[in-house]
């Protein structure tokens, strides 16, 4: 007692904020629809709102009111399916509810909450007697940690993926050339997932922290010096289901254009006319796929006019034209200001209020700005700001530009160091508040204007700052990494965008990208660069959008690293666009689970417990395993191979058992690779550009599954610049191919779907890697004819009538062609 009344004296002396008591019990309570409010001692309250049968949303409020002052930036539907009435079982030390797979007590003295699955198994829990700490503004939530609990998430952060024993602020960042440890970074996504069959988003956009076990081992806590404590407990069996739900409070992601999952090239001094034209020629004759050209924040005449900037541009209309022409689409930077030297733009938003206020002038509030000088923020929580910066940039989209790439969304230079910029007042609140949602507000502003005017067209957008939510409008990219010191040292940031881009995909970034190259660090000598650029493309073509990118007037173009390096820069590149069909099948997963395309280990196998450390490989979809070389020198990779059988897709011959480490050849031309026994992966041939042919055979590698089994994919295609996907105009081709005894069956099924056929005929191939020679193939019960291995892949491209097989010997593999023709057909191969 006497060391309390000590504490509590030093706190009144010295002006401290002195902590709640935390031992509160819980008296009462009061049921309301799908809402129970517990009566806490001291006035506090304890809400929680069933939202399904396995969320839960809880809000702990210190002084028992559950009134927000504004609705959630992120959450757009806590209505997760219709709950029946919730009954409240009271029992002598605690209150108990039940859905159909959790069991929800909360304990009366002191009041603490705990989460049990349908088992009685506890997964979630209040630690100790201080479950809900309030110190004046300031909440946080201490919960239990158990000895092998894991977590993952929190969206784009450095480091290792297992967040265990770490601490992170959620504070958008600007951070140029960031370190391998750095935090914050220039995303807050406050959700994470344990390995306890939970995930849990905190819906508060001030500076939280989450400390996952740095201030004790038993337990982690997350705070909030301001907002209200309002979070959601997330149930699921593994973490696509809790990936789903999450998804289902936040809303789906947008798909891309097809077009943007091609290659992209940029650089920070792109701003000009004869340097674009120049870099497309270059691409187009030493045939090097790419589907896009960047223009950097210079392309303005002022920021942000959205002007092309005189003397750079002659003539951008015919630019434009002559680009779509050669296959180029072009996007555009935006930055969320109005510099002053804009005299004309800038007094226009002044007049009409808007730019973000300094609260204590009351005048738009002055931002230095790291180009065009002094700037006004322009305010887009404020609803009439929508049209006013539609309009301006509905201007470049006439011209022929293809989207943009909202760029210093922080807003920038507003780090936790720039402490002055807490005066800035938005609409929606202060500055402390607004922050992390700053550029969310943008990005949405920038999505809805565009398909206002742009009608039954896809947005595309790329975004720096964002918050949890930003699915629904845009995609992104990492930042500004790589070695700013010495540019051929950046392996390790080229090593850990692995973690960060998976981690980004967790929070629910699908479709991002890092800067290949790093971004960072002039390059003075390109043959010493090319092993580390070599090595930088080979694992940005598996980035969903894949951006090549440095500083300044640094020119990171594949035929400027010798030879050896343009040639393997190539082939990784030529093997995105084969593997389009693939990837745009998965694209699709992702709109509609949230799953991103780039996964973790630990995703595909939880069982797994090797799988929480491999942060140097992951999965792309679910049957192919990648592991890019990321150390200097190194011509070996170590993967571990989880369960089955995986055979190297680089070689399709090779196969390795699964649940073990090995280590694998790895030359500067290779990319180790590994495909699932029993998988299905469609491919398609080369292209220049996504968009070079409507009409192409697709190629189904099939990699046989043990007798017995079936391997199975349902390949996804749609219009690829619509947005028919909403409407569900699409067409599903879904096959099987099963293993028996003397033979397999390949399965065909009927083409599903509505809305959307294919241009025009084309043929399908199944290339079956196997070690059997058939014997005979039939179809429907009819022989098919055996053709050469030159005569079959002749008439793979014209020939849309003719149903042939053929066997080469040397690749161990059978290939079967027939026309697609959209309904079911079953072939035999016996052997």
């Amino acid at each position: 007692m006497k060391n309390r009344l000590l504490i509590i004296a030093l706190g009144l002396l010295l002006n401290l904020p002195l902590m709640a008591n935390v031992s509160r019990n819980c008296s009462s309570y009061f049921l309301q629809g799908n809402q129970v409010i517990f009566h806490l001692t001291d006035s506090a309250g304890l809400q929680l709102q069933l939202c399904s049968q396995s969320v839960v949303k809880i809000w702990f409020s210190p002084d028992g009111n559950f009134q927000r002052k504004s609705s959630s930036f992120a959450v757009i539907n806590e209505q997760l399916e219709s709950i029946d009435t919730i009954r409240v079982e009271e029992q002598p030390a605690c209150y108990e509810l039940f859905t159909s797979k959790l069991r929800i007590r909360v304990n009366k003295k002191p009041c603490s909450l705990q989460i049990f699955d349908k088992y009685q198994k506890l997964i979630f829990s209040d630690y100790a007697d201080k479950g809900h700490v309030s110190e004046g503004s300031k909440k946080i939530e201490y919960k239990t940690l158990r000895r092998d609990e894991h977590f993952f998430g929190l969206g784009e952060k450095t480091g290792k993926m297992d967040r265990r024993g770490e601490a992170y602020k959620m504070w958008n960042s600007d951070k140029p050339c960031y370190s391998i440890a750095e935090d914050p970074l220039y995303k807050s996504i406050p959700f994470f997932m344990s390995s306890y069959h939970y995930g849990l988003f905190l819906d508060n956009t001030y500076k939280t922290e989450f400390k996952f076990g740095t201030e004790s081992r038993d337990y982690y806590s997350f705070e909030a010096p301001d907002g209200e404590m309002v979070y959601y407990f997330i149930f699921g069996k593994d973490y696509k289901e809790i990936m789903g739900e999450y998804v289902e409070l936040t809303g789906k992601a947008i798909m891309p254009p097809k077009w943007a999952l091609g290659f992209a090239q940029c650089r920070g001094l792109l701003t000009n006319e004869k340097l674009t034209r120049d870099i497309a020629k270059g691409y187009r004759n030493r045939g090097i796929p790419c589907d896009i050209i960047y223009q950097d924040i210079g392309w303005t005449q002022n920021l942000q006019d959205f002007e092309w900037r005189k003397g750079n541009y002659e003539n951008p209309r015919k630019m434009l034209s002559d680009l779509k022409e050669m296959g180029f689409k072009v996007i555009v930077s935006q930055d969320p200001v109005i510099s002053q030297a804009n005299e004309k733009q800038w007094k226009e938003a002044d007049a009409m209020g808007y730019f973000v206020k300094d609260s204590v002038t009351g005048e738009s509030y002055d931002m230095p700005w790291p180009w065009g000088g002094n700037c006004g923020v322009v305010d887009f929580t404020l609803p009439k700001v929508a049209d006013w910066w539609g309009a301006y940039q509905q201007k470049p989209i006439d011209d022929g530009v293809a989207g943009f790439w909202t760029d210093m969304g922080e807003p920038a230079w507003s780090n936790e160091d720039q402490t002055e910029r807490l005066v800035m007042k938005h609409h929606l609140g202060m500055h402390d508040e607004i922050h992390n949602v700053y550029g969310l507000t943008w990005d949405k502003v920038v999505k809805e204007q565009f398909e206002k005017r742009n009608p039954d067209r896809r947005v595309f957008q790329m975004t720096r700052a964002a918050y949890a939510g930003l699915q629904r409008y845009t995609f992104g990219w990492t930042g500004d990494s790589g070695n700013g010191n010495d540019v051929l040292q950046g392996w390790g940031q080229l090593a850990n965008q692995i973690p960060v881009t998976l981690s980004a995909g967790l929070g629910l970034i699908p479709f991002v990208t890092c800067d290949i190259t790093g971004y960072c660090g002039d390059i003075e000598d390109y043959p010493a660069m090319a092993e580390l650029y070599t090595r930088w493309i080979q694992f940005g073509a598996f980035n969903p959008l894949s951006r090549i990118h440095h500083e300044g007037d640094v020119a990171v173009e594949p035929w400027l690293f010798g030879a050896e390096a343009e040639q393997n820069a190539k082939a990784a590149i030529e093997l995105k666009y084969r593997l389009m069909p693939y990837i745009y099948t998965y694209a699709r997963e992702a709109h509609d689970k949230g799953l991103p395309i780039m996964r973790p280990m630990f995703m595909e196998y939880p069982l797994d417990a090797e799988t929480v450390g491999t942060d140097a490989q992951f999965m792309f979809g679910k049957e192919l395993l990648v592991a890019p070389v990321v150390k200097k020198g190194a011509r070996t990779k170590n993967v571990y191979l989880p369960e089955g059988k995986w055979i190297n897709y680089n070689n399709k011959q090779t196969v390795l058992n699964g649940e073990q480490w090995t280590t694998v050849d790895a030359p500067l031309n290779v990319i180790p690779m590994f495909v699932k026994q029993g998988s299905i992966i469609p491919t398609m041939p080369v292209l220049n550009y996504t968009n070079e042919r409507e009409v192409y055979p697709i190629t189904f590698e099939v990699f046989p599954a043990q007798e017995g089994e079936i391997a199975q994919f349902s390949l996804y295609e749609d219009e690829g610049e619509d947005l028919g996907y909403q409407r569900d105009e699409f067409m599903k081709t879904p096959i099987s191919f099963q293993t028996l005894a003397k033979r397999y069956e390949l399965t065909l099924f009927a083409r599903e779907g509505k809305g959307y056929q294919t241009p025009g005929k084309r043929n399908f191939v199944f290339a079956v890697y196997t070690s059997a020679v058939p014997k005979q193939i039939t179809m429907d019960g009819k022989k098919l004819k055996k053709v050469k291995v030159a005569v079959f892949n002749e008439s793979i491209e014209g020939n849309t009538e003719s149903i042939t097989w053929t066997w080469d010997k040397e690749a161990h593999v059978c290939k079967v062609k027939l026309p697609d023709v959209g309904v079911q057909k079953q072939v035999l191969i016996n052997y």
